[in-house]
């Protein structure tokens, strides 16, 4: 009877260790604490975190098909089916120690198989697990921050994004949407010119910056000033993208400009981006 009640004792101990766990545990990933509707929790030794803190911080897409989720990433694509242990990792079978699940509406997985999966390295003290992703390199340089700036009617605001994997993201947002070269418009500038029909006005500057705070690539991405009748804007592009490093403007598209609107968003919200100056009156 004594091993019974010291049995039950012990299972109920080691649940409410669980539940502490999960409870106090805190997920960073390059530094920044993770902010989550569903806390972490802690199932056969592993850290089980929802599926958006690996989609979204970590720089993966993911798919829904056929009750699988494929999370994809450069040249790497897992597929997890939730409550079976079964995976696909680039097309080879495993098996995890612990299973995916539903909770919440939220798809709860396991952190370290994904995080190093997908080139991360993961590691546990003091009740945080720390999640380091490998920084953008551009030419031979490492990128500390992406510094992003945007000037309205009166004065200007100045961002810096901290996660590798958001500038890794929206380097590649550019590198691949950087279309034809064009020659360099007859007017453009930070403000709206409404006098010259064909102008642009610069809606964002974007620093890559090296280690030392420097900036290693600039890319400016210009709209066309509409202000005109649509017979004066015949032939002229919507968007177009000026990089800095090589004095060249090439074409650019609205869908790419609001993809990386959606990305810097997607970091402020999880608190990757941090304001330097604001001077907007």
């Amino acid at each position: 009877m004594k091993k019974v009640i010291f049995g039950a004792f012990l299972a109920i101990l080691l649940c409410s260790a669980s539940t502490t766990y999960a409870a106090d545990t805190q997920i960073k990933v390059d530094g920044i604490s993770v902010v989550s509707d569903v806390k972490p929790e802690f199932k056969n030794n592993r850290t089980m975190v929802p599926l958006r803190v690996i989609s979204e911080n970590l720089g993966a897409t993911v798919n829904w098909s056929n009750s699988e989720v494929t999370l994809t990433k450069d040249n790497m694509k897992v597929i997890l089916t939730p409550n079976s242990t079964s995976a696909k990792k680039n097309g080879e079978k495993i098996t995890l120690d612990v299973k995916p699940y539903v909770k919440n509406n939220r798809v709860i997985v396991p952190l370290r198989f994904i995080a190093e999966t997908f080139g991360c390295k993961v590691d546990y003290s003091n009740s945080t697990v720390t999640v380091d992703t490998a920084p953008l390199v551009i030419d031979g340089v490492k990128i500390k921050a992406l510094q992003y700036e945007y000037h309205m009617t009166m004065g200007g605001v100045v961002q810096q994004i901290n996660g590798n994997a958001y500038n890794e993201a929206i380097y590649h947002i550019i590198s691949k949407n950087k279309g034809t070269k064009v020659k360099a418009p007859d007017s453009y500038s930070w403000m709206v010119n409404i006098d010259t029909p064909g102008s642009y006005y610069k809606n964002g500057q974007y620093d890559f910056l090296d280690e030392k705070g420097n900036s290693a690539k600039q890319y400016d991405i210009y709209s066309l000033v509409t202000a005109f009748p649509d017979e004066l804007l015949s032939g002229y592009p919507e968007v177009l993208i000026y990089d800095a490093s090589e004095d060249q403007w090439y074409m650019f598209s609205n869908a790419a400009g609001e993809s990386i609107r959606q990305m810097i968003d997607t970091a402020e919200k999880n608190g990757f981006l941090k304001v330097i100056s604001n001077n907007v009156v």
